[in-house]
């Protein structure tokens, strides 16, 4: 059964003390304790005490007072309440005091408990200060006062000092108390702000690992150690593929970590995690995860996790699945590879009675030769573009002296026909004279591509200005439209195999996205390199440079425009 304060059990009764009850009772049980010991001395040396009414009245008060304090809910009372025990307690020492004259001595002692008690309350400061003083005096003074005797200044004087010590004593409490409620406050108040900040980064962690988890990457957060931080879901299932059966717990060398052959297992300070704790920064590094038909692609990234002194703290590892977009290339490139076998038939037919056509061409009317040697250039064209569709790596050049600027008028003689029907202007600024060590053949596809593509992409008309000159022993050649022209994302992408713009596809232009890509491994072997600009709803200009081809035969005069070659269009 259960009673305030009190709790029953079958171990017998004990005190369960509530929160303001508790700290009032053990706030008044110190001098409780005091007066027990003093009861025990009065029962062996000074039985006599017990004789004293006084003396009687002051154990009875206490015992209530303490009774007091476990049986009144002050948890309930308004907090001032409470200090009525504390003033009670001047009183029931003044009766010991008065009561029993062998402990005047320590009788004096024992007022420090309630004044301490008021002092340290915070409640009512000045008030406590002036009662426990007042207290003091009632104390030294009623029994000289009340003595048969009377009293003398003197004896009044005598025990001054005790109040002013009680004086001094309460003070200090008080401002002690004081700067401790203010330390507390602040504390409490750091403590708030603490757990707001606890809390809103708690949020936020929850937050990221939602973002993280929702994301189709995986990714994991090592420290320099290469302790995992953070593994978010899609990892999670990335890494189950790598694990090799019957371990429970295999370590990074016993991982299924293969080669882009998915064949050759990666050692194990090859893997991506082991190169990124080392500090190394990278992307799309390809691995295989796992054997067999479960093996799943991914493409690796890593970047290091740096302070403002550069100390390396960790990294962070992204694994982007490219299973499916592998087998998609694959596809793709299964699909180029079958339409280029079934084109070469057509091609060859078509090369060989253009061949015959030509083998006469003297009786030819010198309009029909045009149009037929054109058409022969193009096809043998299109038959080295079918041949670079499956085996665009394995690419030879074959170089000989050429005449760089009837190498461009051939390239703008094939693309006229379509400038005219698009309304597009052909500009040649050709530098004169220039003869180059070049493949003759994989450079005018370059220039064929370069020129068309320009011509293509200026479907509402404009103008396409080509240029070439010389610096020193380079050759220069720039191709400029005033297009439609491509954003920052597409030019990232230009030279992808099979890309196409969102604008091209949009406007139904044709192309199937290699002119570029073939265009940059001819100039790449040559030693060169070739580089884009475009704007959107301005144009693009796309310049390229073939080191060392001019040599020491060729006649150069530096950059600039020597002129104009005379070009034969076909009409």
């Amino acid at each position: 059964m259960t009673h305030t304060g009190v709790t029953k059990s079958s171990g017998g009764r004990f005190f369960r003390l509530r929160g303001e009850r508790k700290r009032v009772f053990l706030t008044q049980l110190p001098l409780s304790l005091i007066m027990v010991v003093a009861v025990l001395i009065a029962v062996s040396i000074y039985p006599q005490s017990f004789q004293q009414p006084l003396f009687l009245a002051a154990l009875v008060m206490h015992v209530v007072l303490l009774a007091a304090t476990l049986a009144i809910p002050w948890e309930r009372l308004p907090r001032n309440v409470v200090l009525i025990i504390p003033y009670l307690d001047f009183v029931a020492i003044g009766l010991f005091r008065g009561g029993n004259q062998q402990f005047l001595t320590a009788v004096g002692l024992l007022i420090f408990f309630p004044v301490f008690w008021l002092a340290s309350s915070g409640l009512a400061k000045r008030t406590s200060v002036t009662v426990s003083v007042v207290a003091a005096l009632l104390i030294v003074w009623l029994p000289l006062m009340t003595a048969p005797g009377g009293f003398t200044l003197e004896q009044l004087a005598k025990p001054l000092l005790f109040p002013i010590v009680v004086l001094a004593y309460a003070t200090t409490v008080v401002g002690v108390t004081t700067t401790m409620n203010v330390q507390r406050k602040a504390l409490e108040a750091k403590d708030v702000q603490l757990r707001a900040a606890l809390e809103a980064s708690q949020q936020r962690e929850r937050l990221l690992e939602t973002v993280v988890d929702t994301v189709a990457v995986g990714l994991v957060v090592v420290d320099a150690g290469g302790n995992d931080m953070l593994m978010n879901a899609t990892q999670k299932r990335l890494h189950a593929y790598a694990l090799p059966e019957n371990f429970a717990d295999p370590e990074e060398k016993d991982l299924l970590v293969f080669a882009a052959d998915a064949l050759s297992p990666v050692a194990a300070e090859e893997r991506p995690v082991r190169r990124a704790i080392r500090g190394e920064e990278f992307t799309n590094y390809q691995v295989w995860l796992g054997s067999g038909e479960k093996a799943r692609a991914v493409s690796t990234a890593a970047r290091p996790m740096r302070d403002e002194q550069g100390t390396f703290h960790g990294a962070v590892i992204a694994f982007h699945d490219i299973t499916e977009m592998m087998a998609a290339l694959a596809a793709k490139n299964d699909f180029v590879s079958n339409v280029s076998h079934e084109f070469r038939t057509p091609l060859t037919s078509i090369q060989g009675y253009l061949d015959m056509a030509l083998e006469d061409s003297e009786q030819l009317p010198p309009d029909v030769r045009t149009y037929l040697t054109i058409a022969s250039r193009n096809v043998d064209r299109l038959s080295s573009l079918v041949a670079d569709l499956l085996t665009t790596d394995s690419m030879s050049l074959e170089l000989t002296r050429t005449n760089v600027s009837r190498l461009v008028a051939e390239s703008l003689a094939s693309a006229a026909p379509t400038a005219e029907r698009n309304k597009v202007t052909l500009n040649s600024q050709v530098q004169e004279s220039l003869e180059a060590l070049i493949d003759t053949r994989r450079v005018g596809q370059v220039l064929d591509n370069l020129i068309s593509n320009a011509v293509k992409y200026s479907p509402d008309g404009g103008t396409v200005t080509v240029r070439t000159w010389a610096e020193g022993s380079d050759l220069w050649c720039e191709v400029k439209d005033t297009g439609i022209g491509m954003n920052s994302s597409e030019q990232a992408q230009v030279f992808t195999k099979f890309f196409r713009s969102r604008s091209a596809v949009q406007r139904s232009i044709p192309g199937i996205g290699l002119g570029l890509m073939i265009s940059k491994t001819i100039i790449a072997k040559h030693g060169g390199t070739i580089t884009l600009e475009s704007e959107r709803n301005v144009g693009t200009t796309i310049r390229f440079v073939l080191p060392g081809c001019l040599g020491t035969g060729s006649k150069t005069v530096g950059l600039g425009r020597t002129g104009e070659p005379e070009l034969e269009l076909a009409p």
